[in-house]
């Protein structure tokens, strides 16, 4: 199988891996020159062999719309085009919409993992038809994780479901995420009555119902830097939690502790404070993403 990749940051670039280690050929494009295989989307088109494949792994929003548009371009009749970005699930009706004039087919996937998911597999959630996910089959069990292919792989529902459910899961990220950085903010404050805080936290990864990835990631951070003296307690977020929120108002949903993750972000941009260093922290190490350096 032969597959176009178009997007070669920090996950996209890991994934060109993986799916090579896989068997399956990528040829993948990007604007880095030190990182791409071709020069030119054009020069990708007539890389890859038809009815062709192409996977879009690039930053949500316009930067997207602008890939859609220049595939919607370039593609003919019974390709297959595959959104693995953060969009927001209402865009993918847009995209499929616009596609489908030109009788280019499209399915929406949702990718967990992060920086890591070279070594551990993605988790991913998908929309679309029956038949085309079944056509991209052989990239998705490349990408997920080894073992059960229902425990890193889910064909959430039609076009849309794939983002919406990876919508969800960020916001529950969210949430896990501000729970493990307040409990290290109140031991923290407690120092002298604990005094191992990331022994408590490293002592949690075996037999305690709190044990998970996330945990184990909190612990690496902390080895690395045990006070979270290097970086500033700011943290972004990337969209998805407040998609999340917006949606639960929409259907009348509470999801109290989603909320308040949010606004916790919030005021981490305005006061440095030890649970949102912990935030910081965690999402540099499942994601890669940005932390601000303390002065």
């Amino acid at each position: 199988m032969h597959i176009g990749l178009i997007g070669l940051g920090k996950m996209g670039a890991n994934m060109r891996d993986r799916l090579r280690n896989a068997g399956i050929e990528v040829t993948g494009y990007d604007q880095n020159p030190d990182v791409t295989d071709v020069a030119s989307t054009a020069d990708l088109m007539k890389a890859l062999p038809t009815p062709r494949l192409v996977w879009v792994m690039v930053p949500s929003g316009e930067i997207t719309d602008a890939v859609i548009d220049d595939l919607c371009e370039k593609l003919d009749a019974g390709d297959l085009v595959i959104d693995g970005g953060n969009s927001r699930f209402t865009e993918d009706f847009k995209h499929a919409a616009l596609l489908e004039t030109k009788g280019i087919n499209y399915i929406d996937a949702g990718v967990s993992g992060g920086v890591w998911g070279l070594k551990n597999g993605y988790g991913l959630m998908v929309g679309g038809k029956d038949d085309q996910v079944a056509r991209a089959m052989p990239v998705f069990d490349a990408l997920r994780p080894d073992g059960p292919r229902e425990e890193g792989f889910v064909h959430a529902g039609e076009i849309g479901a794939g983002h919406y459910a990876k919508m969800v899961h960020n916001g529950i990220e969210y949430a896990l995420m501000q729970a493990y950085a307040e409990g290290y903010e109140l031991l923290d404050k407690k120092s002298d009555l604990i005094k191992d805080v990331p022994g408590v936290f490293t002592a949690w990864q075996r037999g305690t119902v709190v044990r998970s990835w996330l945990l184990e990631l909190l612990v690496r951070a902390l080895d690395q830097d045990p006070e979270f003296d290097e970086i500033e307690g700011f943290v972004q977020d990337s969209g998805e939690g407040r998609w999340t929120i917006e949606e639960a108002l929409a259907n009348s949903v509470p999801v109290p502790t989603i909320s308040a993750s949010i606004f916790a972000r919030f005021v981490s941009r305005q006061d440095d404070s030890p649970a949102m260093k912990a935030v910081a922290a965690l999402r540099n190490q499942f994601g890669g993403h940005e932390v601000k350096k303390a002065d």
